[in-house]
């Protein structure tokens, strides 16, 4: 003999399954971005989060800020100069400084602004 059992489906409905990032207990509180202009070109970054897993995700939030920060300005591209990064009680801080540009600058870590913010948009990176 066969039992079948009945299941709820108000109890399937609970059954969301989880990303990668949350089953790899990656669930980041991005905490805001204070933005500053510093002079011409150049603009700064402070960004904070908890639930980071490196440095690298903290970057990646701050270079999400200043491709949308350029594409808000008008600009289609910006280049990396320096992040400084801290953590302190579980809060991880960066403090970035880019330079903005409407044409691709010269140097190794430059950004597309367009491509960039679609790639945070698609990871779930909240921008400016």
């Amino acid at each position: 003999m066969i039992r079948a059992a009945l299941i709820s489906p108000f109890l399937l409905a609970g059954c969301v399954p989880l990303s990668a990032d949350q089953a790899a207990g990656f669930s980041p509180d991005y905490q805001g971005v204070k933005t500053s202009l510093l002079e011409g070109d150049l603009v700064q970054f402070h960004v904070s989060m908890t639930g980071a897993r490196r440095g690298e995700d903290v970057d990646n939030y701050a270079e999400c800020a200043a491709a949308q920060y350029a594409l808000i300005r008008g600009y289609g591209f910006a280049r990396h100069l320096r992040t400084n990064l801290n953590q302190e009680g579980g809060v991880w801080a960066a403090d970035a400084v880019y330079t903005i540009s409407p044409s691709l600058p010269r140097g190794l870590r430059t950004i597309d602004a367009e491509v960039v913010v679609a790639d945070c948009e698609a990871n779930g990176i909240p921008t400016v």
